[in-house]
């Protein structure tokens, strides 16, 4: 008896080993993928919606655009083609939310500063007040990597209506005039097809780290 076992003994383990590489394989297959959802002007608070948007339900992408980096580089949508990127809406005057955001902007770029898939995009509010020079020298004392993170200025009514119609960042305050706003504390999370893949309070440690860990499920989705 004790031979019969010593001659299967091996066969044994082989089998054992095989089914458990089986039944992993099976989990793997079964077990329901993470992923992100496209979010639409629906999904929103209307506070940040343009009335125009507020019962759209699908197809809602970034518009087009044109506008001026810290380096006087004229900055479109060509440059993230194929990117996923965060993007979010400052100011340099600004003393309340914009010094943490950035931070937490800059921070991220740290993170992502070797990924080629991944770029940031901040828009000031204020494009009468942040000119070139000012961009250049707030990117220099918050560390921007140009080739990583662009700061962009330019016409304030395209970025008010990219705030309000495409990105769904920014409250209206019309009571101050036609085209004035007041920004939030929104990160926005774009994929490589320019839809909503996600909003973060960029003021909060705990929401970048969801960011983060949103945008590895995100590139997980362009490698399968």
């Amino acid at each position: 008896m004790r031979s019969f076992f010593s001659k299967y003994k091996l066969f044994g383990l082989v089998m054992l080993v095989l089914s458990v590489i089986i039944l992993g394989l099976f989990y793997n297959a079964l077990k329901p993928q993470d992923s992100l959802p496209v979010y639409q002007p629906a999904d929103f608070n209307p506070e940040l919606v343009d009335s125009t948007l507020h019962y759209v339900k699908k197809y809602h992408t970034i518009d087009n655009f044109s506008l001026v980096n810290q380096n006087g580089e004229i900055i479109t949508e060509a440059n993230y083609q194929n990117k996923i990127y965060v993007a979010d809406f400052f100011f340099t005057t600004c003393l309340t939310i914009c010094p943490i955001m950035t931070k937490n902007m800059a921070d991220i770029q740290e993170r992502i500063i070797e990924d080629e898939d991944v770029m940031l995009l901040s828009h000031t509010v204020t494009p009468e007040i942040d000119s070139v020079a000012q961009l250049k020298k707030y990117a220099i004392e918050k560390g921007v990597a140009d080739h990583k993170w662009n700061l962009v200025t330019g016409d304030k009514k395209q970025i008010y209506d990219l705030a309000r119609k495409s990105y769904l960042a920014v409250k209206d305050f019309q009571a101050a005039g036609p085209f004035d706003m007041i920004h939030t504390e929104n990160f926005i999370l774009v994929d490589k097809e320019r839809r909503i893949r996600g909003t973060y309070n960029g003021t909060s440690p705990e929401e970048i780290e969801r960011l983060m860990n949103d945008l590895e499920i995100l590139k997980a989705t362009y490698s399968e």
